[in-house]
């Protein structure tokens, strides 16, 4: 972090600069384990106080669960602690949606200065940093959807039911055009905004589902991936807001109907060079690039607790849906769970994988992170990729699956939570505080949802994240 002195020298002149720009108050985030976006807020010009001493914070939520209800594991719990929230004084950003306000993204450390061992964001960084010390770059970025409906007049958010009326803004065609024109000024705006606070955007689109949306946004260093999935969905919302809409990153919005899916993608380097781009090697990918995608694709069962984090996200989960519920690979198979995207042939930066599985109940700090734990593992136990899959593994007969070896991802957070528990490579890349407050809260939303329907499940969920 630097030293207290240099960290107050450093914020008070980005203080002053923030009181230049207008900015009269700032957001601190940190992401909790169950995917909510946790905040406290200070005046900007208390900033040099943040970043010398930190903001206090109760360590408690490591174990709330996605209804703000207090679990326990056997390390968190409780009233009793305090964490001090350090801002990432590089990642300050003024919010173009939030007049007068600007976001940065917390780190956690105890009283004495110690990393939490539950902080999120340093479990992503070490990772980081392992992978950087067995010489390896990665390049991540997430693709986020949502689903947007108009906001109700005097909405009373204890009257959200199974049977909440859900108005959609617009009614074009999935994909289609007629979207963009009826809802053009918003979609400008999220744009704009996003682009005004340095997220490089690659596409926004219309997506499949009444109402849905995705932006794509250029890849970083997975800490930066992950932080800017956190300032995407905010800004995101904060557009909705003045628009008069809600914005809804559930995965299920209705039982039924195509969820929202947040999926990772990942390149590879080392010394620079793309680990996608080696000639006449299989699939064009070099040994180390195998070992990491096959240690990601034979982890998947377990990864699916950190990435699909909900009882929500198994309805979203569907065969033949482009969810990735087969635990295999292919090229431009948007069926497979992964799927390698080989790029232009030309581009000796191209190529990377997309993890699809995964969803916007998690946390991305916790998703990168353990995709690179289980990547390095693969690594490390000389880990293979089968090979691809070409086919829809949903329109095969079961046993065509078996003879290709091709098996259900976990269809329940209960088994997912289960191969989580067991997951070794995990269990030690997070450290017992953290793996155990994920299963904590993954085991309590098992039992506040065992005995509702589809239907209540969505929307007791749908508007959380």
């Amino acid at each position: 972090m630097g030293s207290p002195a240099e960290r107050r020298g450093d914020a008070r002149e980005l203080a002053a600069q923030l009181e230049r720009e207008g900015v009269r108050t700032l957001a601190l985030t940190w992401v909790d384990t169950a995917g909510i976006a946790r905040v406290k807020a200070i005046p900007a010009a208390r900033l040099a106080y943040a970043a010398q001493r930190g903001i206090g914070m109760s360590p408690v939520f490591d174990v709330y669960t996605s209804e703000d209800v207090m679990t326990e594991s056997e390390h968190l719990g409780g009233p009793s602690g305090d964490l001090r929230l350090f801002p990432d004084l590089d990642r300050i950003t003024v919010l173009a949606a939030q007049p007068g306000w600007a976001w940065a993204p917390a780190d956690r450390y105890d009283q004495k200065g110690e990393p939490h061992p539950a902080c999120q964001r340093q479990f992503a960084r070490t990772m980081a940093e392992r992978a950087a010390a067995a010489g390896l770059g990665l390049r991540m970025g997430f693709e986020t959807e949502w689903v947007v409906t108009r906001a109700p007049t005097g909405h009373d958010p204890a009257q959200d039911d199974a049977f909440e009326p859900l108005e959609y803004p617009c009614t074009g065609p999935a994909y289609g055009m007629t979207r963009i024109v009826e809802l053009s000024d918003y979609l400008r705006d999220v744009a704009e905004a996003l682009a005004l606070q340095g997220i490089e955007v690659h596409q926004v689109h219309p997506e499949y589902a009444p109402g849905q949306f995705e932006v794509s946004c250029a890849p970083g260093d997975p800490v930066r991936a992950a932080d800017d999935a956190v300032l995407v969905r905010e800004t995101v919302r904060a557009v909705s807001v003045r628009h008069g809409l809600r914005a809804s990153f559930a995965p299920s919005v209705v039982a039924g109907q195509v969820g929202n899916g947040c999926h990772l993608h990942l390149s590879l380097h080392r010394d620079g060079t793309s680990l996608h781009r080696t000639p006449e090697a299989a699939w064009g990918l070099a040994p180390d690039a195998v070992a990491f995608l096959g240690g990601v694709l034979d982890a998947l069962p377990a990864l699916m607790a950190v990435g699909c984090p909900s009882p929500a996200s198994y309805l979203r989960l569907q065969p033949s849906h482009w969810a990735g519920v087969y635990q295999c690979w292919g090229i431009e198979n948007r069926e497979a769970a992964l799927r390698l995207v080989p790029g232009a042939p030309d581009d000796p930066d191209g190529g990377h994988a997309e993890i699809k599985t995964f969803d916007g109940a998690a946390n991305p700090y916790l998703v990168v992170g353990a995709a690179i734990a289980a990547g390095l593992h693969g690594i490390e136990s000389g880990a293979r990729l089968p090979d691809p899959e070409s086919e829809d593994p949903g329109t095969l007969t079961v046993r065509e699956r078996a003879r290709r070896r091709i098996v259900r991802l976990p269809g329940t957070l209960t088994e997912a939570a289960d191969r989580f528990e067991k997951s070794a490579p995990l269990h030690e890349a997070m450290g017992k505080v953290l793996h155990g407050a994920v299963l904590a809260v993954r085991r309590a939303e098992e039992t506040r949802f065992a005995e509702v329907s589809d239907e209540e499940l969505a929307a007791a969920t749908r508007w959380r994240w």
